[in-house]
């Protein structure tokens, strides 16, 4: 059995999950409601403030599902109760980031600044000249965002420059005179 799939998920008070008959899964809490297509070869059963999903064989499609709904649904879970943050800090001289009503506004040593509109469900926040924060209730929209962001200046590995995530280790390279 899958050590992951067979944990129920435990449900907050304050959040409400539904099931409908194409296992569409909604969850509804206090930041908000989320939905997601779980596949149909899984049974999703709500009870007693638990959601607990099962499979009906040990075939290789329904164990490949099994432990991937059960953390779907508890991302969900997490997403309408606490929500999602990415933090980014922006390194290298004259990058900057500033908020602008719903845009972001990156300074990257382009000829002109990076515009970028927040999606629907996400915020960000720039703190300071050099951090970014990426905030929502989905998981999966949050990281793809935030690695959106990222991926105007990938931090290099020579100097360090670029844009990465608050605790990213950079491996770093020795330049040319350094071998000799």
């Amino acid at each position: 059995m899958s050590r992951i799939g067979i944990k129920p998920v435990d449900l907050p008070a304050g959040v409400e999950v539904k099931v409908d008959g194409n296992n569409a899964v909604t969850v509804k809490g206090p930041k908000g409601e989320l939905t997601e297509q779980i596949s149909k070869l899984l049974k999703i059963e709500v009870k007693d403030n638990q959601v607990n999903v099962s499979r009906d064989s040990d075939a290789k499609a329904y164990r490949e599902q099994h432990g991937l709904a059960r953390s779907l649904i508890l991302n969900m879970v997490t997403g309408v109760t606490q929500g999602y943050e990415k933090k980014l800090e922006l390194v290298g001289v004259g990058y900057k980031a500033e908020k602008k009503g719903k845009k972001l506004v990156l300074s990257l040593g382009y000829s002109h600044p990076v515009e970028l509109e927040d999606p629907d469900g996400i915020t960000t926040e720039a703190p300071s000249n050099t951090e970014i924060t990426v905030k929502g209730i989905d998981k999966a929209v949050v990281g793809n965002y935030a690695a959106n962001i990222r991926a105007w200046r990938k931090p290099e590995p020579y100097k360090g420059k670029g844009i990465r995530y608050v605790g990213e280790h950079i491996r770093r390279k020795e330049g040319k005179t350094g071998a000799k």
